[in-house]
């Protein structure tokens, strides 16, 4: 059974409000009654689909490829495309273009928020209607009094047909429309598919970004995680019962003093790769740091030594959380925290005046700044 769709009208962007007239399809049929209405009718699953007019969609390179840390380097990346505080909005990451840049859609929390608590079910997924057309070429669709661009365009928005001549030369080919058969067809458009009702057929479409991403995903499986609850509390208090405490303690008692030899030994290996043999551990540290200090400015000390300047001069915004020396690449590698990343790229701009090789990883968002591995020395 294919899902209910709710398309809210492109004033919905405005105002929240329950009392507004909405178009649903179900079962191959449209209508169109209030929110509330829709709302105390749902016998199914369902899906929202919001208005262009309320979604900023813009395409943005992101500084790294990693799914664990795409969403945090959303903010950093659209924050100077928004009018606004980036804190005020919803991001949502959208599909990657053929020119390896992201769309990414920004909406506000507040008034999808206030949407969504108008809903006693959550949607399956929320939509926006001009992200629903197909990806060929450019789309345009008629629907709700206004013209909806999409396909393979970085932005989504909708436009008024005298607006159309404007944007027609930056859109790839083909041109295609979709609209009802006695609606005239906007100029330059190459192929048209006449749809007597075009919700129907968007409603059909299953693309498109689900901004139900990051919170809104964590709230939507907290409230499939509900109805469970009860039965996963039974299944975890037996198993508390059965081995919780015993086994933790046998554990934690067995395994701590070998788990931090591991650690010692790995960290060791990892400084000194060519030492094939480690038997004592303390002794042969003690003989690389005294070798280290024997050797005057070394190689470690003298880039410690222009770390150490290069922070200091910045009134100490940044703060190295941890370092790693790596005597067979020549390198240092630093682990830093700032404020944000102006004060890391001005780091990283003093040592490479200070004519060493140095590299900058991308910055990940904390709570209380930013953070980032910086590598100078090596080989560059």
């Amino acid at each position: 059974m294919s899902l209910i769709t709710i398309f809210l009208p492109a004033g919905a962007a405005v105002a929240v409000d329950d009392s507004v007239p909405v178009h649903r399809v179900r079962a191959g049929v449209r209508d169109q009654v209030l929110l509330a209405e829709a709302m105390a009718e749902l016998d199914g699953p369902w899906r929202l689909v919001v208005p262009v007019e309320a979604v900023t969609a813009c395409a943005v390179q992101l500084p790294t490829q990693k799914a664990r840390w795409l969403r945090q380097a959303l903010p950093f990346a659209v924050e100077e495309l928004l009018a606004e505080e980036v804190e005020l909005f919803h991001l949502a990451l959208g599909t990657p273009l053929a020119d390896g840049r992201h769309r990414v859609y920004a909406v506000r929390s507040a008034w999808l928020q206030g949407w969504l608590g108008l809903c006693p079910v959550a949607p399956a997924s929320i939509q926006i209607d001009a992200d629903l057309l197909p990806e060929q070429g450019t789309q345009l669709c008629w629907l709700g009094e206004r013209w909806l661009l999409g396909g393979q365009v970085a932005t989504r928005m909708a436009l008024a047909a005298e607006d159309w001549p404007v944007l027609a030369g930056q859109c790839p080919l083909p041109l295609q429309a979709i609209a009802p058969p006695i609606h005239a067809l906007p100029e330059g458009i190459e192929t048209a598919q006449r749809e007597e009702d075009p919700y129907l057929w968007l409603a059909l479409q299953t693309g498109g970004c689900n901004l139900a991403q990051g919170d809104l995903a964590n709230q939507q499986d907290s409230q499939g995680f509900k109805r469970w609850r009860p039965v996963l509390g039974l299944v975890g208090l037996w198993l508390v019962l059965q081995w919780g405490f015993n086994l933790a303690q046998a554990w934690q008692l067995q395994h701590k003093s070998d788990a931090i030899a591991a650690a010692n030994s790995a960290l060791y290996h990892e400084l000194f790769p060519q030492d094939t043999k480690l038997i004592n551990l303390r002794h042969q540290l003690d003989e690389h740091l005294s070798q280290g200090a024997t050797g005057g400015k070394s190689r470690l000390l003298a880039l410690m030594e222009l770390t150490s300047t290069a922070v200091q001069a910045d009134g100490g915004l940044v703060r190295v959380q941890q370092l790693d020396f790596s005597d067979t690449r020549g390198d240092l590698a630093l682990q830093l925290q700032a404020p944000d990343f102006g004060a890391l790229e001005r780091l990283r701009q003093r040592m490479a005046d200070a004519g060493m090789p140095v590299q900058l990883g991308s910055a990940s968002r904390e709570t209380n700044g930013v953070s980032a591995r910086l590598v100078i020395g090596g080989q560059g």
